[in-house]
This record gives C-alpha cells, sequence and structure tokens, in this order.
C-alpha cells in the first residue's frame, strides 16, 4: 500500500502548470476590459476607429470568383471577363475573404459585390448580400491601386 501511494503522489506535478499569479493577472485583464466597455456604453462616449462620412464618387459592380488558392477570376455583372488571375494576391485575398463571409451567412451562388470609391479617398469593397466589407485603402498602395484599376476600367 504505501508503494500505491508513492506512484500516485508522482504522477502529480510538482508545481501547477500555470502561475497563480498570472491566471489572477489574466482575471484582472478580463475584469478592466469589461469595466471600460461599460464605462463607454453608460457615457455615450463617441467612437473612435470609424470612418468619416464621405461623398461616393464612383462605384463598380463586380462578381469575384475563385478558381483555387491563388486564382481568381473578375467578372462584370453582365458575365464578361474583366480579368483571369492565375495568381491573383490581393485580389484573391479579398475574394476568400467574402466566400468566407457568405459561408457563414449560407448565402447561395455568387452575386455581384460592389467596389467604392469616395471623395476623402476611401476605396471599398463591399458585400450587400452579407453586409461584409473591407477598406481596401488600409492595406496599401499597391493593393489599393488593384481595385482602382478595376474601377476606372471603361464598362
Amino acid at each position: 500500500m504505501a508503494q500505491l501511494r508513492t506512484l500516485a503522489d508522482r504522477k502529480q506535478p510538482d508545481r501547477e502548470m500555470i502561475p497563480r499569479k498570472l491566471l489572477w493577472a489574466m482575471l484582472a485583464l478580463a475584469l478592466s476590459s469589461l469595466v471600460l466597455v461599460t464605462y463607454s456604453v453608460v457615457t455615450g462616449r463617441e467612437k473612435v476607429g470609424v470612418p468619416t462620412p464621405a461623398t461616393k464618387v464612383s462605384e463598380r459592380w463586380l462578381v469575384l470568383e475563385g478558381k483555387s488558392a491563388q486564382a481568381v477570376v473578375v467578372r462584370d455583372v453582365d458575365g464578361t471577363v474583366l480579368l483571369d488571375l492565375p495568381h491573383g494576391g490581393f485580389v484573391t485575398v479579398i475574394q476568400s475573404a467574402m466566400a468566407r463571409a457568405r459561408l457563414v451567412a449560407k448565402v447561395e451562388g455568387n452575386p455581384p459585390m460592389r467596389v467604392v470609391k469616395y471623395d476623402n479617398g476611401r476605396l471599398v469593397a463591399e458585400d450587400p448580400t452579407t453586409g461584409w466589407s473591407a477598406e481596401l485603402y488600409a492595406f496599401g498602395g499597391d493593393n489599393k491601386a488593384a481595385f482602382e484599376r478595376l474601377l476606372d476600367q471603361t464598362e
């Protein structure tokens, strides 16, 4: 019997896996966040990081069709192929993100999305079927330019 107790004691870890001080710090962080958010909501503090309202300069409806992990075909709403990109880069990233949002929202088919340019320089990809959008200007000049070229093509 004494030998069994010794084996059972050996299976018990000598120290805790997560230090108790770290657990208290994580709890304090979570509670602090909750207090800050509650205070912000109760006092009606203005939201920050929200794009300023602007006038729409131009827009274009497009259909992004993913072919593989990298390939994407960009079509006009009438089905005309605008671009067939075997390595679509950022256009593929936006198509994948939109496809994921549509999968979660259980949207069937591949309805068109729109690219909107505003007078304050914002360029936004919007999917009206799910409410998903991406601020394209926030991803850098080269990535923004990929969609600006699509927007500027004559229809």
